[in-house]
């Protein structure tokens, strides 16, 4: 059954703000339960998956040398739960199309996680000349690309589901009661997240199509997030300026 939503004034004035974002889901819903649990159960997982405990010191120096690979994979996982948390906190939906979402979301941060450590360990043993070790033993630039394909499918499937959150609390507007700046903060994350998924897309279509052996460089399309990312945030935040001076112009009129 889906969950009502009656924000007043009165009960919205309550609320604590978070830059300029007031926080209506600071109750932990039994959805959210569930969903910090399977992220947590994803992080072991990326943390068991080695074979054994080193007996020696040779064999904790080798270990070691997977922490690159385990440090970036713990941070996209640590992506993908922010995402997911902020929206929550922002929002606090707990309806059906908000249920089917954060399924299909753990299901594939799931299905993704072997994916993502194998990429990343496959790249820091390629720039490093296999001085750090790969779990994944890759003999051609095809198989190298069709990791790459694996692990961006899966990137912009959670990328696209997390914007499709965010896109369903945008059409709660009427419910919760969101003001003409909480509308733009909702549609900045809405455009980042889908600036994450269409990166994921590219870099698939990339490692799929490109000719010869530099399908290998499908990896490096991500480096373009370095760009896009500030670019994105930067306009939404000169826009939240501008509409953030409106209203106080507005109300000084008032006054």
């Amino acid at each position: 059954m889906d969950q009502e939503y009656d924000w007043d004034e009165r009960a919205l004035s309550r609320l604590p703000v978070k830059k300029g974002f007031r926080l209506r889901g600071l109750e932990m819903t039994r959805l959210e339960t569930f969903a910090d649990a399977a992220f947590a159960f994803a992080v072991t997982m990326l943390v068991i998956s080695i074979d054994t405990i080193p007996g020696n010191l040779e064999e904790l120096m080798l270990a070691l040398k997977g922490v690159p690979a385990f440090a970036a994979s713990f941070a996209s996982i640590g992506l993908i739960w922010t995402g997911h948390n902020r929206w929550s906190r922002c929002y606090g939906l707990e309806d059906a199309v908000t249920t089917v979402l954060t399924l299909a979301l753990i299901f594939i941060v799931l299905v993704y996680l072997y994916p993502l450590k194998l990429v990343f360990s496959a790249f820091f043993a390629w720039i490093s000349n296999g001085w750090f070790p790969s779990e994944f033993q890759i003999s051609s630039a095809q198989e190298l690309a069709t990791l790459f394909i694996v692990y961006g499918v899966g990137f912009a499937a959670i990328s696209f589901i997390i914007a499709l959150l965010y896109r369903h609390a945008i059409r709660k507007t009427a419910q919760l009661a969101l003001n003409s700046l909480e509308r733009l903060y909702t549609r900045a994350e809405i455009v980042a997240w889908t600036i994450l998924g269409s990166t994921g897309v590219l870099s698939a279509l990339y490692a799929a199509f490109a000719p010869g052996d530099s399908k290998v460089f499908a990896g490096f399309v991500y480096f373009a997030l370095i760009v896009a990312m500030p670019w994105s945030a930067l306009h939404f935040e000169r826009r939240a300026d501008e509409l953030r001076k409106i209203r106080s112009e507005s109300v000084g009129e008032k006054i």
